[in-house]
C-alpha cells in the first residue's frame, strides 16, 4: 500500500449554473520517502489539491488516505508550507517555530522541544537571526522560518504549496538547495506543488502534471532519474536532464496550446505615422555618427546614477556603456540589486541620470515621451476602463492625425495579436493577471514606439503563463521589428528574446560584466530553442555568471573569461570577448 493514496477525488466550488468544476477523478499514489513534483498552470486545482491532502477543505467525492488511515480533517502528521508565510509578527524566529512545536508535541519535556526548536533553526540556516521578528526578516528567512516550523512539528509528510514563487530568484536558488538537502537528510514525504519546470527537476524523484481546469485531472508521471545531489549548473551537460526538460516542457506546452485562443485576424494596419515618427534626427549628430542611424540607435555613454544616503552619495550605477541597432533587441539581467530597473528607468525618462548620456534615435534622452514604450511588471490599467478603451488611450494622443477608424484598426490590431479579441471590451477590473499583461504588451506596440522597454513583463506570473506571453511578445515583436530592452531575472527568457544578453555586475557600483551574443536562429520558440544543440551552452554561460557574482561577489577577469571559453568550446565557435563599451 502506498504511503499517500488518492482515487477518484473530485472538488468544487459554488452552485447551480455558478458552480465550478476544479478537480475530478484525481488519482496519484506516492511511495513513503518519495519527493513528488506537481507541475500546472495557474488556475489549474493545484491549491485545491494540496488543501485537501492536507484536510483543509473537503473533497465532493474520491478519498485521500496517509499510512492507510483516511484524511478527515488537518492533523499533525501533515506539515504545510504556503507561498505566504502566515508567520505572528510578534514572536520571534525562535518564538513562531516553538508555537508550533509546543501545539503538536506539548507532550515531550521542555528541553526536548527547545532542543527541536534549536535543530530546525538551525537546519534551515537562522541561527544566528533565532531573536528577530518577522519585520527584520528578508522574504526568503521568512520563508525560511516557515519551512522550519513544518519540519519541527515532525510531520510524517510535508506539503509545500509553491513556497518559493514570490522570492528573487537568488533567494529561490538558495531555497532549492536547502529543501534537497533537507529532503535527503529527514528522508521526508514531500509533495511539492509548482509551476516551474526547473524546480520540480532539481527536487523531485517523480513530476506530475496537472492539467488546467475545469475539471482537471492529473497527466503522465514523468520519472527523474537524474544522481543527487542535483548541481543546476552541471546538469545543463547531463543528456537526460536535457531530455526530460524538453519532454516535461512540450508536455506542457501542448497542454496549453489547447487553451489558447486563436491569434489569428483579418484586420490590418494602416499606414499611419506617429507623431514621434516625424522629426529627423540632427544633422550634426548624423555627421558625428559616421554610419547610417540603423547601426548606432541607442547609445549609453558612461550612464552613471547616485542616490543621495544619510551616510553619504551611494553610487547604484557605474560608468553603464553599450551601443544598439535599431531592431536589436537585448536582454539585462543580474542579481536583485544591480541597477538593471534602474538603467531601464533612466532610458526610459523616468529617472534622472547622475552622469553621462543616452542617446535615441539622434536625441538625448531628457524626459520621459511617446517614442518609448514601457511595460512594467504590474501593467498599471485603468480599472474602471475596458482592454479596448485603455489601449485607445495612448493610440488617441500618438496618432492625432489618423482618422477614427484608423485608429480603431490599430487598438484592435494589437489586441488581436495578444489574444484578446474576445474580451477586448472587458472591464481590465475583470481580468486576470495575464490576461492585464497582455493589454500592457498590446499597448505598447500599439504606440509604435522607437524603443521598446520591458521590465520584468511576466515576473508576477506563473511560469507557464509567462511561457504563453513570451510567445505573444516574440510573434508580435517579428512583425515590428521594435528595438527593445527587457530586464530580466529569468536566465531562459533572457536567451529566448535577446539577440544579446548584457550581464551586470554586483552594485553598488554595478556596470556591465558581460555580454553574450545570442547566436540562434529566428524566429525563436521555445521548443525550437530546447532543441538546439546549442542552447545548453548559452544557458550554461549565463548560469555560471550568475554563481560567479552570486552574494556580491567581484569576480577574477580569468575565471569570467574561462566560462565564456567554455561555452565557446561547446558550440564550437570562436570565444569573441565583446567590450562592455
Amino acid at each position: 500500500m502506498a504511503f499517500v493514496e488518492i482515487t477518484g477525488l473530485a472538488k468544487g466550488y459554488g452552485d447551480g449554473a455558478a458552480r465550478t468544476e476544479v478537480l475530478a477523478d484525481i488519482n496519484l499514489a506516492v511511495e513513503e520517502g518519495e519527493f513528488v513534483a506537481i507541475v500546472g498552470f495557474s488556475g489549474s486545482g493545484k491549491t485545491t489539491l494540496i488543501s485537501a491532502i492536507a484536510g483543509l477543505i473537503g473533497p465532493d467525492a474520491g478519498e485521500i488516505r496517509v499510512s492507510g488511515r483516511a484524511v478527515s480533517g488537518p492533523g499533525p502528521d501533515r506539515g504545510v508550507v504556503f507561498q505566504s508565510y502566515s508567520l505572528m509578527p510578534w514572536l520571534s524566529v525562535e518564538g513562531n517555530v516553538a508555537l508550533a512545536v509546543d501545539a503538536v508535541l506539548g507532550d515531550r519535556p521542555k528541553a526536548e522541544r527547545e532542543a527541536i526548536v534549536r535543530k530546525y533553526v538551525d537546519m534551515v540556516g537562522l541561527s544566528h537571526a533565532v531573536d528577530r521578528r518577522p519585520a527584520e526578516l528578508s522574504g526568503g528567512m521568512r520563508q525560511r522560518v516557515a519551512v522550519a516550523r513544518a519540519l519541527a512539528m515532525q510531520p510524517h509528510i510535508l506539503l509545500l504549496d509553491e513556497p518559493l514563487s514570490a522570492l528573487d530568484a537568488l533567494t529561490r536558488a538558495k531555497l532549492q538547495d536547502e529543501l534537497a538537502a533537507i529532503s535527503q537528510r529527514e528522508n521526508k514525504t514531500i509533495i511539492l506543488i509548482t509551476n516551474d519546470v526547473d524546480e520540480a527537476i532539481l527536487l523531485a524523484d517523480r513530476i506530475v502534471p496537472l492539467k488546467p481546469g475545469p475539471k482537471a485531472t492529473l497527466g503522465p508521471a514523468f520519472e527523474v532519474r537524474l544522481k543527487r545531489p542535483r548541481d543546476r549548473g552541471e546538469v545543463n551537460h547531463d543528456p537526460e536532464f536535457i531530455r526530460l526538460r524538453a519532454a516535461v516542457t512540450q508536455y506542457l506546452m501542448e497542454v496549453g496550446a489547447e487553451r489558447a485562443a486563436d491569434l489569428d485576424t483579418d484586420i490590418r494596419l494602416p499606414s499611419v505615422v506617429p507623431i514621434t515618427r516625424k522629426d529627423a534626427p540632427p544633422r550634426a549628430y548624423l555627421k558625428a555618427a559616421g554610419s547610417p542611424i540603423g547601426k548606432r540607435y541607442v547609445e549609453f555613454y558612461e550612464v552613471r546614477k547616485v542616490y543621495p544616503t544619510p551616510k553619504g552619495p551611494l553610487t547604484v550605477v557605474d560608468g553603464f556603456g553599450l551601443k544598439m541597432d535599431k531592431g536589436e533587441f537585448v536582454t539585462l539581467i543580474g542579481h536583485s540589486g544591480c541597477g538593471k530597473s534602474t538603467v531601464l528607468s533612466m532610458v526610459a525618462g523616468l529617472n534622472r541620470i547622475s552622469g553621462g548620456g543616452i542617446v535615441l534615435d539622434g536625441k538625448e534622452v531628457g524626459g520621459a515621451g511617446p517614442d518609448r514604450a514601457v511595460v512594467f511588471q504590474a501593467p498599471s490599467l485603468m480599472p474602471w476602463l475596458t482592454a479596448r478603451e485603455n489601449v485607445a488611450l495612448g493610440v488617441n494622443r500618438v496618432y492625432p492625425d489618423a482618422t477614427a477608424a484608423e485608429r480603431r484598426d490599430i487598438v484592435e490590431y494589437y489586441l488581436h495579436r495578444v489574444g484578446l479579441g474576445d474580451a477586448m471590451h472587458k472591464l481590465a477590473a475583470e481580468l486576470s493577471n495575464g490576461m492585464k499583461q497582455r493589454v500592457g504588451i498590446a499597448r505598447a506596440f500599439s504606440l509604435s514606439p522607437k524603443l521598446l522597454l520591458l521590465d520584468e513583463p511576466f515576473g508576477m506570473l506563473d511560469s507557464l503563463t509567462r511561457w504563453e506571453l513570451q510567445d505573444v511578445l516574440m510573434d508580435v515583436w517579428a512583425r515590428t521589428q521594435v528595438t527593445a530592452i527587457c530586464v530580466t531575472h529569468d536566465v531562459d527568457e533572457a536567451i529566448l528574446l535577446a539577440d544579446r544578453v548584457v550581464m551586470m555586475s554586483n552594485g553598488p557600483n554595478a556596470r556591465i560584466g558581460n555580454i553574450m551574443t545570442v547566436d540562434l536562429p529566428r524566429p525563436r520558440s521555445r521548443k525550437a530553442l530546447l532543441a538546439h544543440p546549442d542552447y545548453y551552452a548559452y544557458r550554461e554561460e549565463l548560469l555560471d555568471f550568475l554563481e560567479a557574482y552570486e552574494g556580491g561577489a567581484d569576480p577574477d577577469p580569468a575565471v569570467l573569461e574561462q566560462i565564456r571559453s567554455q561555452r565557446a568550446a561547446r558550440t564550437g565557435s570562436p570565444a569573441v570577448t565583446e567590450a562592455a563599451e
